[in-house]
């Protein structure tokens, strides 16, 4: 293998900043732009510079060698992709404001591939004709378009963004178990070799359907999902994902409902302050518009409810809460008193902790007046159970009880089990070995490259800067002239040396610039090793230090060569 050239900053396109972007939330937008690896070129699009595509580069290598080693085969599909593949499937419109779409000067409509489950299924349904061309496993590193309303935090959440996503096809559905657990243990390698902090979580399918999913995460303050662990077994899920068992409880006892005056306590804050009972004991009732059909959700009168855990129940119908004119239309809901018990015309969804039996002070649906001692099954009938509030720290694991610990995460790979909704949608059938046709089902996987520099930027750096892991760092060592001619001779012949035993080096040889500007700019650049050819460069002695852990030692110049190519 052909020995790559030094990378000598004083022709590096990569200028450093002292100060933080004025826009800049995240650690890892901060950072990343201090350090010259991107620029923004408009809001959620981002520039790679020739350290952040090396970085980006290294990340695309490990994700293609791990997919490439359980037998997945790598192709390139188009970016820009026609309507009718996803209208067949329903994501046209379920995708919503999200999708970018275009249309051509003639009017046909396209848009730009958030994800490519619709035309991978039409490039295996046009190759793929016989069981015996399958089980079959086919992956992309390509770019993804999502239009954002509010594009934020750098690379972790653009309209552009690169990704590797896979797609499993089998016969059978325990074909699909072993495509998904191939996936699976490849994407642990690739977190592993990444140097990556994970958690593994159950999670919702979302608009991609299926029947499993998962969620590779990364913990991070910058993180915008939430994860639950438990401390006590191996249960971790996405909050939104987690569901707990209906139990109901004995209400024979609950004497009849009785109505009470409560004038002025239209919240739960003011009722409960009002009757002396703690906010658990009442029931809230959530009014919102289902593709305009009202719906009331109801939840302990102590929990919110999660909107986004509301919405994915009743995906693709648009969810919105009720106004004002709504309850103008609709006189027999009382704002702020709404009960369950004698709705008319409106569907009645609750949370599990909403249980038969259970008792409640409620809403009255008349103005001033709410009503204690209503049970849940005997004086109101809940039409669906769906799991929508808020979890919070402490609440029970769903398998052992013991109580849920919570922490921000990012999301860096999400796997599917499909199932046969797109091979529905879009007719892939195989022959099977009775000559007959055989429905494929299929398997959906998903890594965001992009994002995972971004994950590793916020869980390695420190407050000098970044700190890569080895094997994505832009180099494997930053060799640093802390002087006039006579440094910049030495670290020149040194990194042109450590170049010839093969390793990556990047060296700061440029003029003008002080020694502490170079030492500062190396440990905001965050190469796992800086090499310093300082003071004692003539006697041959230069300096090690470590990026990650600040350990430093003199060298002679075949010491240090011979230290940092022995690995």
């Amino acid at each position: 293998m052909a020995n790559a050239p030094v990378q000598r900053m004083s022709q590096l396109m990569a200028k450093t900043l002292r100060d933080d972007p004025a826009d800049a939330e995240v650690l890892s937008h901060k950072l990343l732009v201090r350090a010259g690896y991107v620029r923004r070129t408009a809001a959620g699009v981002w520039s790679w510079l020739p350290l952040g595509r090396r970085v980006l580069a290294n990340v695309e290598r490990i994700v293609r060698e791990e997919m490439d080693a359980i037998g997945a085969q790598e192709v390139l599909l188009p970016a820009l992709l026609p309507r009718e593949p996803y209208e067949a499937t329903g994501r046209w419109e379920e995708y919503g404001p999200e999708l970018f779409r275009l249309q051509d000067r003639r009017g046909g409509d396209y848009l730009l591939g958030p994800t490519h489950e619709e035309i991978f299924t039409l490039l295996v349904k046009d190759q793929v004709s016989s069981y015996k061309d399958l089980p079959i496993s086919l992956y992309q590193i390509q770019s993804k378009y999502r239009d954002e309303a509010r594009p934020r935090a750098g690379i972790l959440r653009g309209r552009e963004f690169l990704m590797k996503d896979s797609y499993s096809f089998d016969l059978e559905d325990e074909g699909l178990a072993r495509s998904y657990a191939l996936h699976r243990q490849a994407y642990q390698r690739i977190f592993e070799r990444l140097g990556l902090d994970y958690r593994i979580c159950a999670a919702t399918a979302g608009a991609m359907g299926g029947s499993k999913s998962e969620e590779f995460l990364a913990p991070a303050e910058a993180g915008e999902d939430t994860f639950a662990d438990c401390p006590n077994c191996d249960f971790a899920a996405n909050t939104e994902a987690i569901t707990y068992e209906l139990k109901p409880v004995d209400g024979s006892l609950v004497p009849a409902p009785e109505e009470i005056p409560t004038p002025d306590t239209p919240t739960i804050e003011t009722l409960a302050a009002s009757l002396g009972v703690p906010a658990s004991a009442t029931l809230k009732n959530l009014l919102v518009k289902v593709d305009g059909e009202i719906v009331a959700v109801g939840v302990p009168g102590d929990r919110e409810v999660d909107m986004d855990k509301v919405e994915a129940h009743f995906a693709p119908a648009a969810v919105e809460l009720v106004t004002a004119e709504d309850f103008t239309d609709r006189p027999d809901l009382v704002r702020g008193y709404v009960g369950p018990q004698g709705l008319e015309k409106v569907s009645y969804v609750a949370d599990p902790r909403v249980a038969p039996g259970t008792a409640w002070i409620t809403g009255a649906n008349k103005e001033h007046t709410h009503a204690r001692n209503v049970v849940a099954g005997r004086d109101f009938e809940v039409d669906r159970y769906v799991d929508v509030v808020v979890v919070r720290e402490g609440d029970p694991c769903p398998n052992c009880g013991t109580g849920l610990t919570l922490d921000r995460a990012i999301e860096i790979g999400h796997i599917f089990q499909l199932g046969r909704k797109y091979a529905d949608a879009l007719k892939l059938d195989v022959l099977g070995q009775n000559g007959k046709p055989v429905r494929v089902t299929m398997g959906s996987y998903g890594v965001g490259v992009s994002r995972a520099v971004a994950a590793l930027a916020e869980q390695s750096a420190d407050e000098q800067g970044l700190c890569w892991p080895a094997e994505v760092a832009p180099a494997d060592v930053h060799v640093v002239a802390a002087g006039k001619a006579l440094q910049t001779e030495v670290a020149l012949d040194v990194s042109e040396r450590l170049a010839a035993a093969g390793l990556r080096v990047l060296v700061d040889d440029r003029a003008g610039v002080s020694p502490g500007v170079k030492f500062t700019d190396s440990e905001l650049i965050g190469v796992p090793k800086i090499l310093v050819a300082g003071r004692r460069a003539g006697d041959g002695v230069l300096e090690l230090k470590d990026r990650r852990t600040g350990e430093r030692e003199e060298l002679t110049i075949d010491a240090a060569i011979t230290r940092l190519t022995s690995r």
